[in-house]
C-alpha cells in the first residue's frame, strides 16, 4: 500500500496512469470512429465540452459531469435533426460544433468571478492529474470496456452493414445511441489528457495507425490500445525532457508513430 501511495504521490506517475487509462478506452472507440468515419462527430462533441465546463461552473456540479451531460444532449439533438433530413449531416455537425463552443465561451464571459484556465481545458493539463481525476478516468474506463465487451458483436455488425444487423435482430438505433454515449464519456475523461482541441486526434491517430497493421477488427482494437499507451509514454517523456506541453506532445508522438508505420508498411493487410 505504501508503494502504491508513493506512486500516486508522484505527479509524473499520476499523469502516466491517467494517460494509460484513457488509451485503454480511446483505442477501441477510436476504431469505430475510423470505421464509421465519425471524425467530425468527435470534433463536435469535443467542442461541446467547453459548454459543459461552463454548465458545470454555472450549476456548481462536477465539470466532468457537465461535459457528459452536454455531450449527450448534443448527440441527441444531432440524431433528432438528422432525421428531418433538411440539412446534410456534415453541415449540422459544423453548426452544432461551433455554436456549442461559442455559447460556452460567451457563458463563461458572464461569470467574472470564475477564473478559468482555458489553455488547460483546450490543450490539456496532464501533469496536473489528481487522484480524483484517476478515479474518474478508471471508473469511466471500466464502464466503457464492459459495454464494449457486451455489445461488441452488435456494434461491429451495425458498422459493417446496418440492414444486415437489423435482420440479425440487433437494435441498430439503440446501439448507435450507446456508442454516442460512450464517445461522450471518453471525451469527458480525456479532456484532462490532451484538451478539448486534441481529443479527436487521440481517438483517430492510433486507430488509423493500427489499421495498417491489423488483420481483424479485434486485433486492430488491441493494437490501437498499445499504440495509444506508447504515445502517452513517449509524449510524457518528450514533455519531461524538452519542457513541451504534455497534451500536444502526446499527439505529436502518436503522429510520429503514424508516419513511421505508414512509411514502413507499404500495403495494408486488410
Amino acid at each position: 500500500m505504501a508503494f502504491i501511495n508513493s506512486i500516486l504521490d508522484d505527479f509524473f506517475w499520476r499523469a502516466l496512469l491517467g494517460g494509460v487509462g484513457v488509451a485503454l478506452v480511446a483505442g477501441p472507440l477510436g476504431c469505430f470512429v475510423v470505421w464509421r468515419r465519425l471524425a467530425y462527430f468527435g470534433d463536435t462533441l469535443a467542442h461541446s465540452a467547453l459548454l459543459g465546463i461552463a454548465l458545470g461552473f454555472l450549476l456548481q456540479i462536477p465539470l466532468n459531469l457537465g461535459i457528459v451531460v452536454t455531450s449527450v444532449a448534443l448527440a441527441l439533438v444531432l440524431v433528432i435533426l438528422a432525421r428531418s433530413r433538411t440539412l446534410a449531416t456534415d453541415t449540422l455537425l459544423g453548426i452544432l460544433a461551433h455554436s456549442a463552443l461559442a455559447i460556452g465561451l460567451v457563458t463563461l464571459s458572464f461569470m467574472p468571478n470564475v477564473r478559468v484556465d482555458l489553455n488547460g481545458y483546450l490543450f490539456g493539463d496532464l501533469l496536473a492529474m489528481s487522484r480524483h481525476d484517476l478515479m474518474w478516468i478508471y471508473g469511466g474506463a471500466v464502464l466503457i470496456v464492459a459495454l464494449l465487451v457486451w455489445l461488441w458483436q452488435g456494434l461491429l455488425m451495425a458498422t459493417i452493414h446496418e440492414e444486415l444487423a437489423r435482420v440479425e435482430g440487433f437494435a441498430v438505433e439503440r446501439l448507435r445511441l450507446v456508442l454516442m454515449l460512450m464517445f461522450s464519456l471518453v471525451i469527458a475523461v480525456a479532456m484532462k489528457i490532451v484538451g478539448v482541441l486534441l481529443i479527436t486526434a487521440l481517438l483517430i491517430i492510433p486507430a488509423a495507425t493500427a489499421r495498417r497493421l491489423a488483420s481483424s477488427p479485434e486485433q486492430m482494437a488491441l493494437i490501437t490500445v498499445v499504440i495509444g499507451i506508447m504515445a502517452v509514454s513517449g509524449g510524457l517523456s518528450l514533455s519531461w525532457h524538452a519542457d513541451t506541453p504534455a497534451g500536444p506532445s502526446v499527439v505529436v508522438t502518436a503522429f510520429a508513430m503514424f508516419l513511421l508505420v505508414y512509411g514502413a508498411v507499404r500495403q495494408p493487410r486488410s
